[in-house]
C-alpha cells in the first residue's frame, strides 16, 4: 500500500477522474474511474471502482470492482441509446443533451463515514448508505441503509445490526470519525485491540 498524503489523494494507475474532490489520505485504486464525487478525509477505493455522483463519507471502505451511483439511461423514452443523450457524437448537427446530464448529477448518492462497501456491489443513484454499515459483497443497494446495518442480497435485505442500539448510539455520539490526526493516532492500539464496547468505555463515549 502507498504511503498516503494529507496534501492530495495517490491516484493509482490507469484512472479516470472528472470533477471530483479529494480529502486527505484518500486513495484512488488501480483503473478506477470517478465522476462528479468527493472522497471524505480516508476515504479510498480499490481497484475498478466506478463511481459518479457521490458524496464519500470520511474513512469510508471501497472494494475492488464496484459501481456506486450508476447512472441510468432514459428507459421511459421510446429509445434508451446513447444518441438520445450523446446527440453529438452521432450527428453532425446535434448538440448532447445538457439537460439530461444534470439531471444525472443531480442524482447524489451518500455513503456514510467508515462504512464498507464490499466487492463487486452497486449501490444506486440517491441511495444513502449509513455511518458504519457494511454492504456485503456482489450486493445491489437499493433503498437506504441504516447506520450500522449489514445488508446483503439481490436487491440488499438488513440483515442484522453490527452492535446493539445502545453501542451503535454511543458510536454515533463520539463519531470517532471526525477526531483529528493525532487524537485518532492517540487512540490507534485501542482501536486495535478494543471491541466497540470497550472502547467506547476508554474513550468517554
Amino acid at each position: 500500500m502507498a504511503r498516503l498524503s494529507p496534501d492530495a489523494p495517490v491516484v493509482q494507475a490507469g484512472c479516470s477522474i472528472v470533477n471530483s474532490s479529494f480529502g486527505a489520505y484518500t486513495e484512488v485504486g488501480q483503473g478506477s474511474r470517478i465522476l462528479n464525487s468527493s472522497f471524505g478525509d480516508y476515504a479510498y477505493c480499490d481497484r475498478f471502482a466506478d463511481i459518479a455522483n457521490t458524496e464519500v463519507g470520511r474513512f469510508a471502505n471501497i472494494a475492488a470492482m464496484t459501481r456506486i451511483g450508476p447512472s441510468d439511461h432514459p428507459w421511459r423514452n421510446a429509445a434508451q441509446h446513447h444518441f438520445l443523450y450523446r446527440s453529438a457524437s452521432y450527428f453532425d448537427d446535434a448538440e448532447d443533451d445538457a439537460a439530461f446530464f444534470a439531471h444525472r448529477a443531480s442524482r447524489r448518492t451518500v455513503l456514510g463515514a467508515d462504512c464498507w462497501i464490499g466487492h463487486g456491489a452497486i449501490v444506486k443513484p440517491e441511495v444513502s448508505v449509513g455511518i458504519g454499515a457494511i454492504v456485503a459483497a456482489g450486493a445491489v443497494v437499493t433503498r437506504d441503509v441504516d447506520p450500522f446495518m449489514i445488508v446483503a442480497g439481490v436487491p440488499a435485505r438488513p440483515l442484522r445490526r453490527r452492535f446493539p442500539d445502545a453501542v451503535a448510539e454511543r458510536l454515533l455520539a463520539l463519531a470517532w470519525w471526525d477526531w483529528d490526526p493525532a487524537r485518532l493516532r492517540g487512540a490507534l492500539d485501542d482501536f486495535r485491540r478494543l471491541p466497540a464496547e470497550a472502547f467506547l468505555d476508554a474513550h468517554g463515549g
